[in-house]
């Protein structure tokens, strides 16, 4: 591009001094310029579409890695998620045992009250059934004692 501003300086500087020039001279280099703006216009196209599919490459691998990113996360969310679900189920079933050996300790604790009620109605009856009997022999016996002539 520099050779061909020299060249335009040198044929402008000649058209002004000459007065035989031929324009067309200028005409030619110009068509010159042409091509040489024409041909960096197509180098900086291809650079920048060299440019374009390389981000697009990089844009493809930022994407893959973050699809395996988001892959290992989700796998690592699975596996806790099992985990917690085992967890929890395993605690559940325990809660569960729990509940069924108090139900089964509270019927045991119900029966024992209840046969000890009976025992203790049972003493009871029987202590006022002999005290019955013996307060009913004392009357009896104090009867016959003053029956009994002296």
């Amino acid at each position: 591009m520099e050779a061909l501003l020299s060249q335009f300086s040198f044929l402008s500087n000649q058209a002004l001094h000459d007065k035989n020039f031929d324009p067309s001279t200028i005409e030619d280099l110009m068509k010159f310029f042409e091509i040489e703006a024409y041909n960096s216009w197509a180098s900086m196209e291809a650079d920048l579409e060299k440019e374009v599919q390389e981000a697009e490459m990089s844009m493809k691998d930022a994407e893959d890695y973050l699809d395996s990113v988001m892959e290992s996360a989700m796998e690592e969310f699975r596996w806790f998620e099992h985990e917690l679900d085992t967890t929890a189920k395993a605690e559940l079933e325990s809660l569960v045992r729990a509940g069924e050996n108090a139900k089964m300790m509270g019927k045991s604790m119900e029966n024992a009250a209840t046969i000890a009620a009976k025992k203790y109605m049972e003493a009871a009856l029987h202590s006022a059934t002999t005290s019955m009997k013996s307060a009913w022999k004392k009357g009896l016996s104090s009867k016959t004692s003053k029956i009994h002539p002296s």
